[in-house]
């Protein structure tokens, strides 16, 4: 089977089903494992590597108004591939190609591949996307392997959370973008709260959405926890001295207290894929480090602050 990923957390996913050798292109932001990096790059972007942080929204909201893609196929690239199989996402539009756009170009691939389209909103809709790539690639054995270890280490850390006193649970602001503020949702909240804390800004299984700095005021968070969609830790820190210039910032008590932390939002927290559970791990010791211990070899968030 030839298999092409549209989506990074697919690519990871696919990855994770021993399925490396079958993969014979990914998208331009496809980084792990790291030798896809070297893989066929089958998707383009409109978005200038050097944007700000509030041109890259003012061109989204551009694009969704007038339902123009941001990211586009290379179909030269993608006919000489000649996939069996092209697995996609319809979650989150500004993440990936369309859906649409996939199974029309789908049709015009020799040999007809079929499309699989994954669409987590949840923790558990993870684990249902292994099981579902798992059949589609007949490494049912190998999903259901991967996802029982995947819930092993959550039901290891919920366990540990159990024994959190509730007055012990700090309320948590997740920010998963800084100009302008969005709130981290899907399966963030959730996370928040495996974690022991209490979110105060998303929805459980609810897309991240604009949230007014009054809201972060008028929550008064105890932890602010900073990881931006699609970027990597250090350059979320380049627009921290934004939300530093905020009337209100200095009085925050996440901030008096020095609770403010910074994660990789790239490589964990918004890819929906087996490194979800290793999200979980590094938001749990940030909450409670004398509980939750951070396995070696991942990183913690930085606290900046």
């Amino acid at each position: 089977m030839r298999i092409v990923s549209l989506l990074p957390s697919a690519t990871e996913i696919v990855c994770a089903l021993g399925l490396e050798e079958s993969l014979v292109g990914v998208t331009h932001e496809c980084d792990y494992p790291a030798f896809v990096r070297a893989l066929p790059k089958v998707t383009k972007t409109l978005i200038p590597h050097d944007a700000s942080s509030a041109d890259i929204d003012a061109l989204v909201r551009e694009r969704l108004e007038t339902a123009l893609a941001l990211y586009s196929l290379d179909m030269p690239i993608l006919e000489a591939l000649r996939p069996d199989l092209l697995v996609t996402q319809a979650l989150c539009d500004v993440c990936a190609v369309a859906e649409a756009e996939v199974r029309a170009a789908a049709c015009t691939l020799p040999g007809r591949p079929q499309v699989i389209n994954l669409e987590p909103m949840s923790l558990e809709d993870v684990f249902d996307t292994l099981h579902l790539l798992g059949k589609a690639t007949d490494r049912e054995a190998k999903a259901l392997e991967v996802a029982d270890a995947l819930r092993l280490r959550v039901h290891a850390t919920e366990a540990r959370t159990r024994q959190i006193p509730h007055a012990e649970r700090p309320p948590v602001a997740f920010i998963e973008w800084i100009d302008p503020i969005f709130n981290g949702g899907h399966w963030n909240p959730t996370l928040i709260e495996m974690a022991g804390g209490i979110d105060v800004l998303g929805s459980v299984g609810q897309p991240s959405r604009t949230t007014p700095w009054d809201a972060v005021l008028d929550a008064q968070p105890d932890v602010l926890f900073i990881a931006c969609c699609g970027f990597s830790r250090e350059r979320t820190l380049q627009d921290i001295p934004l939300l530093e210039a905020r009337q209100g910032w200095r009085d925050l008590p996440c901030v008096r207290n020095r609770r403010v932390y910074v994660a990789d939002g790239n490589a964990y927290f918004s890819r929906p894929g087996p490194r979800l559970v290793d999200s979980l791990a590094i938001l749990a010791h940030a909450l409670h480090p004398e509980r939750h211990l951070l396995a070696e070899g991942l990183p913690a968030a930085s606290q900046i602050v």
